[in-house]
């Protein structure tokens, strides 16, 4: 999945522009809507806006339906692929908190030492 900026969550496409933009038909995105594989977000009105995120899990969507995947098949794969990614996200932050950690032991230890030599 591409990286996108700060508002990457946000929805500013309509339905028909986002249709266009991953070469699907509009029945599509709302069949996906239905069947649970997205949620694009909604104006006061009603209206479906759908982010840059959105237009990569519709693409990945595609594909997998190109891999001769069915909609069932889809859901699973990108619910695993959803908790796959979180679990990476988690994983990064849990090293990087130990790294933090780390180096601040480092620096006590050193520090501590340093106090004990002058002494």
């Amino acid at each position: 999945m591409r990286e996108h900026g700060p508002d990457a969550a946000r929805g500013v496409y309509g339905i028909s522009v986002a249709a266009d933009l991953v070469g699907m038909g509009v029945q599509n995105l709302r069949a996906y809507e239905a069947r649970g594989l997205l949620e694009p977000q909604r104006t006061e009105g009603g209206t479906r806006r759908y982010s840059a995120n959105d237009l990569d899990r519709l693409r990945r969507i595609g594909d997998l339906l190109d891999a001769g995947l069915n909609l069932a098949g889809v859901a699973m794969v990108m619910d695993l692929q959803d908790e796959n990614s979180q679990l990476r996200a988690e994983k990064q932050e849990q090293q990087r908190l130990t790294a933090a950690v780390s180096k601040s032991q480092a620096t006590t230890s050193s520090s501590a030492r340093s106090r004990s030599a002058r002494r």
